[in-house]
């Protein structure tokens, strides 16, 4: 079975209550060229099928439904998210040019895809590239940040990146450098709705915070600038 990307997610602030009969009648939404764009859209976000490219450019959607204008465009994402909220969510990545599809799953479930440390890897990268506008992140920075290196930890830390790999979170970055770097995907930038981001900070200041409070948190650490790129909503 092919591991589709995800939207981690709190149950009890979604509210979502499409049937999924909407995914019968999205034809009553879609014209035929739409249609087949979602499908082909469904098809490139998968991560076995398309590593490191996941997902269709803009032009590349465009282009099937007959349609160039920025009008039309964000008419069709706005149209295919209403008819399939409760199972996908169809994002467009601006700054990577992408558009995917992301499945809806339940934080309950969150820990049955990604382990502890495979998450707090993650949220390290995002917040390193995404707060930090840094383009990608170092194994020497992740080894830093979690542990002495070591023989031991440099294998528990490899071992904990390949989940991220397997669900196009995270890609090997090419760089001048021997030393392997990783980069968010589109998939590993919005892999984490605004709502599990908002409790997921919470929890860790034990008291609530707003959308704003939470990134006010992630900046005020951001000493040192950075240098280009990331994204991620929990």
């Amino acid at each position: 079975m092919n591991k589709e990307p995800m939207e981690f997610e709190n149950e009890e602030e979604e509210t979502n209550v499409n049937p999924l009969a909407a995914l019968q009648s999205i034809q009553g939404v879609l014209s035929k060229e739409e249609e087949l764009a979602f499908m082909q859209i469904l098809f490139s976000s998968s991560a076995t099928i398309r590593s490191g490219n996941f997902g269709l450019s803009r032009k590349e959607v465009e282009k099937i439904i007959g349609e160039s204008e920025n009008q039309a465009f964000f008419s069709f994402l706005k149209r295919v998210n209403q008819a399939v909220s409760r199972y996908f969510k169809v994002i467009y990545d601006e700054r990577r040019n992408q558009v995917v599809a992301l499945m809806r799953v339940p934080a309950k479930q969150a820990k049955t895809l990604l382990n502890k440390e495979s998450l707090a890897i993650l949220m390290f990268i995002f917040y390193h590239q995404e707060v930090l506008q840094n383009e990608y992140t170092l194994f020497s920075q992740i080894i830093n940040s979690f542990g002495h290196e070591s023989l031991q930890v440099t294998r528990k830390i490899q071992a904990n990146l390949d989940p991220l790999k397997k669900i196009g979170a995270i890609e090997i970055y090419d760089t001048s450098s021997e030393e392997e770097a990783y980069q968010l995907t589109s998939i590993g930038a919005h892999l984490f709705s605004d709502s599990f981001l908002r409790r997921y900070t919470e929890f860790s200041q034990s008291n609530q915070l707003h959308m704003d409070d939470v990134l006010r948190f992630f900046k005020r650490y951001n000493m040192n600038g950075g240098m280009n790129n990331d994204t991620m909503e929990t």
